[in-house]
């Protein structure tokens, strides 16, 4: 495992390590779309946000976080799970969602992915095994259970989780990699260490910025590196996700990024001080996107006729989304108390059961079935 902060990131100036060595031309290729699409995606939101402030949910943008949702897409199989953070919009379309869902939901109508009732922040799919949430770490203590799920069922797919550097300040994401540990359950945390939860640096909120190196103590392999490097990001990944079906336990990645845009919504967040604009230039000259590209015009694999036609495909796809979320109706719901809740709970019912507390002692734990 590399040991890398962001200090030494910083000091390390302009990124020149990315390698196209063994790696499939196609695979570079497909990594290279998706970011393009996802950050013109991601801008055309931004644009269109405040204009005519038709969405009306908050929404956090992923722009130069593209790398790591780049790599999952790329890696993960259509039965394995995905759970995301709010910045959910690059895990969805990891997870092959499509942009009409995306967008018609942002502007809350009933063809979207989740009827127009989510939002940006709990956005799901649940037919493509994808599911986000606005609760910090949620998508961690809930990989792990699903990790567990994945486990008693023997068959090698395995669980993902999406998060910010933020989760590891919640208590839920200590007691998960503990758990997953101890179970060596087939789960994959992805931690974007963008060193800003909300407007609060990593560093006056913990010791150091060295998850990697602390999950390492409770027995779950690590690997820590720079996160804008996206052929990195998609070889240890890759690694990971590998390790993970094997059945040897939890892996988790750690990759040292930024965001450009603020924590919430199209404005940037310069005024508020926290960070300096030097370190926003310094990710900004590394830009994901940017590094990779250069790598594919010096080895004949991008030209600038390509790129035109790529990008001119998905500014029509994104332009398609946008007059299909417009046109969209909104939800017809007759009685609103039933969209947050439901008296009716037949699964539940049918699961519930009266237990005597002498029937559990410490040989319970030796009745769960242990992954593959």
């Amino acid at each position: 495992m590399a040991v890398i902060s962001h200090q030494s990131i910083l000091e390390s100036g302009r990124y020149r390590d990315l390698s196209l060595d063994g790696v499939d031309p196609e695979v570079v290729t497909r990594l290279y779309r998706f970011m393009v699409r996802l950050r013109r995606c991601e801008e055309a939101l931004i644009e269109e946000y405040h204009p005519a402030d038709e969405m009306r949910c908050p929404v956090h943008f992923c722009v130069g976080q593209e790398a790591a949702p780049a790599a999952l897409s790329v890696l993960l199989n259509t039965d394995d799970y995905l759970f995301s953070h709010h910045r959910s919009h690059g895990y969805l379309l990891a997870k092959r969602g499509d942009l009409r869902s995306l967008f018609a939901e942002l502007y809350g109508r009933e063809t979207g992915a989740n009827g127009g009732k989510a939002g940006s922040q709990d956005i799901s799919m649940p037919a493509l095994n994808f599911y986000s949430g606005a609760i910090l770490s949620g998508a961690v203590g809930i990989a792990v259970g699903a990790g567990l799920g994945l486990g008693m069922e023997g068959r090698r797919r395995v669980a993902v989780a999406g998060f910010g550097e933020g989760a590891t300040d919640e208590g839920v994401f200590w007691e998960a990699i503990n758990y997953a540990a101890v179970s060596k359950l087939p789960v994959v945390f992805v931690c974007e260490n963008n060193r800003y939860a909300t407007y609060s640096d990593q560093l006056k909120r913990q010791p150091a910025d060295n998850i990697s190196q602390r999950v390492e103590t409770f027995g779950v392999r690590s690997h820590a590196l720079f996160g804008n490097d996206v052929i990195a990001v998609y070889q240890v990944i890759g690694e990971a996700i590998e390790y993970v079906r094997s059945g040897q336990g939890p892996y988790l990645v750690e990759a040292y990024t930024q965001r450009w845009c603020g924590h919430v919504g199209p404005e940037g967040d310069a005024a508020v001080g926290y960070r300096s604009e030097s370190e926003l230039e310094f990710w900004k000259a590394n830009c994901p996107i940017s590094l990779l590209e250069e790598k594919m015009t010096a080895s004949g694999l991008l030209s600038p006729a390509t790129r035109e036609t790529m990008t001119r495909e998905i500014d029509e796809e994104i332009a398609d989304a946008f007059r299909f979320a417009k046109e969209s109706p909104f939800p017809r719901v007759a009685v609103w108390e039933a969209v947050n809740y439901s008296a009716a709970s037949p699964l539940a019912d049918a699961l519930l059961i009266d237990a005597e507390a002498g029937n559990f002692d410490e040989s319970q734990s030796d009745a769960v079935p242990q992954p593959y």
